[in-house]
């Protein structure tokens, strides 16, 4: 497989190329998480790999509960579903913690601390509240909890990790929070090792071709884990060698449309950049300078291939996109990439 290859395989699995699903729900659980720290950008994430969705579908998802966004993996906010991420979270929380223990004791964020603070922001949510990030803060202070420099979002970030609260929906343009309990049910209990094969399947079903550097990169968790996982869920993946890297992918790839759309517009910390731990497969070899930064910027992918970067300003009646490509671009890509602008702008005009 060239390096073309597994960017266009990439994209069919991660059904950037090719949209097989049509609610926001269905995606994500099919992906397993999706890093969603830049809520517009991760409703983009979202919708892209969605039929003809709208961003006002993302919200709703989130306001019933159908998708949360919560601390999970490395860890960042990723929205996950309902049904997956009391497990998830579960088996990913004891690596996270390990990596916050430092900055906890730097900011004397100390367990007793964290204990108190759960069950303040508990009990203040009790009745089903769903409560804003500032109506937290002061219930915490009230609390005698310091929520000074940046101790209120670790101390949030360990109550998601603790499994004590998790995104509500949104009240204008702000987030809320609401209890865990009241939006995730119990049961899929799979012990550590079910939990690990159950990730490892997901994310190679949906991100293949990928190492298992790549995984554990993604995952947060060990290579000792990470092998673990691929021997329980080889029954349903296939490893092919790439410039003698062992890669994974499912065992029944669905066929390769050739009449996809030849560019898309991806939005920053997209799964097909961030997913991976080496990046190399879906930058132009032309072009690695210009797209070092591609994890951070909403880029412009072209035949498979990261090809510039875009932005966009959101006016009165209209979603402008401004286009900053590293190279020129042939007449049917430029056909295409408008066509990539026309359905991001369709999206969120809705």
């Amino acid at each position: 497989m060239t390096n073309s290859e597994i960017a266009r395989q990439r994209l069919f699995n991660q059904n950037v190329a090719t949209q097989n699903l049509k609610k926001p729900a269905e995606i994500v659980q099919y992906m397993g998480a999706i890093q969603a720290q830049d809520y517009a950008g991760a409703k983009w994430a979202v919708g892209m790999r969605l039929q003809k969705s709208k961003d006002a579908a993302i919200d709703k998802a989130m306001a019933n509960g159908s998708i949360i966004r919560t601390h999970v993996l490395r860890p960042t906010w990723h929205f996950v579903t309902p049904a997956d991420a009391r497990w998830m979270i579960e088996l990913t929380a004891p690596r996270i913690n390990i990596l916050a223990a430092g900055r906890h004791r730097q900011l004397k964020l100390y367990s007793k601390t964290l204990k108190l603070s759960n069950d303040a922001l508990a009990r203040a949510l009790e009745g089903k509240k769903q409560l804003e990030r500032l109506e937290l803060q002061t219930i915490l202070n009230r609390a005698g909890i310091n929520t000074d420099e940046q101790r209120f979002v670790h101390i949030l970030m360990q109550a998601e990790l603790d499994r004590v609260i998790c995104s509500g929906g949104r009240k204008g343009k702000q987030f809320t929070y609401a209890l865990f309990d009241d939006r995730v049910p119990k049961g899929n209990d799979f012990t550590h090792n079910e939990a690990v094969a159950e990730l490892v399947k997901r994310y190679f079903v949906s991100r293949g071709p990928a190492t298992l550097h790549d995984f554990t990169w993604w995952s947060g968790l060990t290579v000792a884990d990470a092998k673990n996982g691929l021997e329980a869920s080889k029954g349903e993946l296939v490893s092919i060698d790439i410039n003698g890297l062992t890669n994974w992918m499912a065992r029944h790839q669905p066929p390769i449309n050739s009449k996809a759309p030849l560019a898309h517009l991806l939005p920053a910390y997209d799964e097909f950049a961030v997913a991976y731990g080496d990046r190399t497969a879906i930058i132009n070899p032309k072009y690695l300078t210009e797209a070092k930064h591609v994890i951070f910027a909403p880029s412009v992918v072209v035949n498979n291939q990261v090809a510039g970067t875009w932005k966009r300003t959101i006016k009165k009646n209209e979603v402008e996109v401004i286009l900053d490509l590293f190279g020129k671009l042939s007449k049917a890509q430029t056909a295409a990439v408008e066509a990539a602008i026309k359905r991001y702008q369709r999206f969120v005009k809705g």
